[in-house]
């Protein structure tokens, strides 16, 4: 099949691209950067240049490609996991959703596409009992900024849900790890850990769930290929709470363990955002996706490591 990609430079971007050549798919990326266009090329993608708040041109775009499946993965967000460099980054990474993505979702209609796959994210799930499925909704009530992200992201799932011309699919992604993530040996959080930045906050209870970028590629492709319309929770088995996770990173970073803070401490150092990230946070059913998408992840890496060398 023919796929179109927006968002293919980015971290999730390249290994899907080579998820997808390797499954003999034609690719067509887009890119607005020449220099980024010429990347392309020679990983073997036809390269798309468009700006994707230029309706016109992303809707001249798709009518050239013509694709069966479009994927999109536009975020804008930095290279370091802080409280600033994310409050700074959110506008234009909602812009981009919002206002990008509704740009490319208007073009893939026009252009007759049948399948469109768009990401989201399996971590705001709404409080309640065990694992969120994808009936759960997402934490309108949360922490000032993830209920502003929460709402963002309820507004573009319902958007593409909602197209009765597309087979819409949103992907809800667990915390990325792995090459080009904030959660990998040279990422920001690593750095953090070692400078011991990085804390348990109270009990540490709240639970992530997560998903190498390799894994959430190979996903990707799956549901590209045989997913169904609606929602599926793309998350590894080993939803674990900061208390179990954070020491394990640690020591496989060979980092100080990680410094344990109060809620009220936190509160005031990281505000009410970190506290919800620390103590609040729900863990994600893969039940679906290993169903439907043959979906097989792999161990956290470093909890798995680390278990093996407590073992020795």
């Amino acid at each position: 099949m023919k796929v179109f990609i927006a968002g293919g430079t980015g971290v999730i971007g390249r290994p899907l691209i080579s998820a997808l050549l390797a499954n003999g798919h034609d690719v067509v990326a887009l890119t607005r950067s020449a220099e980024k266009a010429q990347e392309l090329v020679e990983q073997g993608v036809e390269p798309a240049i468009a700006d994707i708040f230029d309706a016109d041109a992303v809707a001249s775009a798709l009518r050239r490609s013509r694709p069966d499946v479009v994927i999109e993965q536009l975020t804008a967000l930095p290279k370091t996991y802080t409280r600033e460099s994310m409050r700074a980054a959110a506008p234009f990474n909602q812009r981009i959703r919002l206002e990008g993505g509704a740009n490319l979702l208007a073009a893939a209609e026009a252009a007759g596409v049948r399948r469109y796959l768009r990401q989201s994210v399996a971590f705001f799930a709404a409080p309640g009992p065990g694992l969120a499925d994808e009936s759960t909704p997402l934490a309108l009530d949360a922490s000032p900024a993830v209920a502003a992200e929460t709402r963002v992201l309820t507004e573009i799932e319902q958007r593409l849900l909602s197209c009765i011309n597309l087979e819409g699919i949103v992907l809800r992604y667990g915390f990325f790890y792995g090459p080009g993530t904030w959660f990998n040996s040279n990422g920001d959080v690593a750095s953090q850990l070692r400078q011991r930045q990085f804390p348990i906050i109270g009990s540490g209870a709240s639970v992530w769930s997560w998903l190498h970028i390799e894994d959430a590629a190979i996903a990707t492709v799956a549901a590209g290929e045989r997913g169904n319309r609606g929602i599926y929770l793309i998350a590894n088995d080993q939803p674990l709470a900061v208390r179990d996770w954070l020491p394990a990173f640690a020591q496989w970073l060979d980092a100080p363990p990680p410094p344990h803070v109060s809620v009220e401490d936190a509160l005031q150092v990281g505000g009410p955002d970190a506290v919800y990230y620390g103590t609040q946070l729900r863990g994600a059913s893969n039940a679906k996706a290993k169903r439907e998408l043959s979906f097989q992840p792999r161990p956290l890496q470093w909890v798995a490591e680390t278990a093996l060398v407590r073992a020795r």
